[in-house]
């Protein structure tokens, strides 16, 4: 089975074609640099996916941008979602800060990416 993916890790946008034997990678083409070939590797064994997204702040009118501090398994990107919307955020909240610890038991914090006063 081959599976078509484009490269998101720089301009070039390489379209790689990787070849399958069941769960065993047996060929990665199209690459133009080893980091196309390990994020060719990375999205179709275990796909992977940084979340962004904006919470209100009680008592403020300005909500508080968020993301998650490393890339969580694509499959959860819904679960913590839920999870990051179930925070109860209070001002002031610096940018840093850690929103959600260790989300769904993943080992990756939800951190601020800016500060709300």
């Amino acid at each position: 089975m081959e599976k078509q993916i484009v490269c998101i890790n720089c301009p070039l946008g390489c379209r790689i074609t990787v070849t399958m034997d069941g769960n065993e990678i047996t060929k990665i083409e199209g690459n133009t640099c080893k980091r196309g070939e390990n994020y060719a590797r990375q999205e179709v064994l275990s796909p992977v996916r940084v979340i962004t997204a904006v919470l209100p702040v009680e008592g403020s009118s300005v909500p508080v941008s968020v993301k998650t501090a490393a890339p969580v398994p694509k499959n959860k990107i819904f679960e913590c979602m839920s999870e990051m919307s179930k925070a109860n955020l209070k001002a002031p909240i610096h940018m840093g800060d850690v929103i959600v610890p260790n989300i769904l038991g993943t080992g990756v914090n939800v951190v601020a990416t800016k500060s709300v006063e």
